[in-house]
């Protein structure tokens, strides 16, 4: 039963890394699958295989090589010269995709509460740190708290959504000039990026366990949760008619579809937001702590000035432009990844 337990617990970080502003918003969604139709769909099943194997394959192999840190693991998957190269991308992306939550967080409070940005900005911070003084235990105490809570909501969303008359027209339709490969590169791009990124998190969390059972498991069981969100939030957007506008599209259908669950649905989105800023910012302190020796605390308030300013571009824009650019860079770490061997097949 503990081991069961503390899967769950790793397949909630898992899950809440990769859940971000993009994705808890549907922004992201609808960058990587929903704009491409019927195809979209077939890209997220391709990409949930992606999540579900080698999301567990990362744990794994981090436990066989007693890596300790992303640093470490991408040396193994790309040898000493180039793994100093992926290393430093490895940090942009990190802090990129945090300068992408605090955006979110601003567009969140701005654009559906109506609220200055630096209250959204303030906020955030705030409970960041708080969160990043507790260490891992507050990682995973977040995590077990957002992650279910998203997943019961968002499928209460979607059966809402699916209700409408023209389900089945919008989920079939593919607009005019989509190629069937463009979503299938899609979906390997998002994998990349999105296992790239989660490696931050879960190499270390993987040797802090010291469990290959329990890792696994817990990779396994988060691939499926995403899958899952994933197929529910791509059926709730295409009952949108232009996702592609709004920055926030889940939350306008939320707000038309379901006006009594709308607050409680934005306090997820900003959970979501939170958890993902917070296990990318955890990875950073990790791997920088092995250069700079001060304090946890200095390191994230480092972090945090520089993602401030980078936040300071709109979402949207951000978002539209680091993440396809991270994503498809980062398809040598998921090649490599995929073709070493490892007891995960065991």
């Amino acid at each position: 039963m503990k081991k069961w337990t503390s899967a769950f617990q790793v397949a909630a970080v898992y899950v809440g890394t990769v859940i971000g502003a993009g994705f808890a918003t549907g922004r992201e969604i609808v960058e990587f699958f929903t704009r491409f139709g019927f195809f979209g769909f077939l890209a997220i099943l391709l990409s949930g295989y992606l999540f579900i194997y080698l999301g567990a394959k990362i744990m794994v192999k981090a436990i066989e090589i007693r890596a300790t840190s992303f640093e470490e693991f991408n040396e193994y998957l790309f040898g000493k010269k180039l793994s100093k190269a992926m290393n430093i991308f490895t940090m942009i992306m990190l802090i990129g995709v945090c300068a992408v939550m605090l955006s979110g967080a601003e567009a969140l409070f701005s654009e559906q509460l109506g609220f200055a940005r630096s209250i959204g900005t303030f906020l955030t911070i705030t409970l960041a740190m708080l969160v990043m003084a507790v260490g891992v235990q507050g990682l995973f105490a977040v995590n077990i708290f957002v992650v279910p809570i998203l997943i019961v909501f968002n499928f209460l969303v979607m059966c809402t959504s699916i209700t409408s008359h023209h389900f089945l027209e919008n989920f079939l339709f593919t607009p005019d000039g989509i190629e069937s490969w463009k979503a299938g590169a899609a979906a390997f791009s998002y994998s990349a990026l999105n296992l790239a990124l989660a490696q931050a998190v879960l190499v270390p969390i993987a040797i802090e366990i010291n469990d290959i059972a329990i890792v696994k498991r817990g990779g396994q069981i988060g691939g499926v949760l995403l899958t899952l969100i994933l197929i529910s939030s791509h059926f709730t957007l295409t009952t949108l008619p232009d996702p592609v506008v709004f920055d926030i599209p889940m939350a306008v259908i939320v707000k038309e579809a379901a006006a009594g669950i709308y607050f409680i649905y934005l306090f997820i989105i900003f959970g979501e937001i939170f958890t993902s800023l917070i296990g990318n910012m955890y990875g950073l302190e990790r791997q920088i702590r092995r250069y700079a020796k001060i304090g946890s605390l200095w390191i994230h308030g480092g972090i945090i000035i520089i993602v401030y300013f980078i936040s300071r571009i709109e979402y949207g824009t951000l978002l539209g432009f680091l993440y396809p650019l991270f994503g498809y860079v980062s398809l040598a770490f998921l090649l490599l990844l995929w073709t070493k061997p490892s007891s995960i097949n065991n």
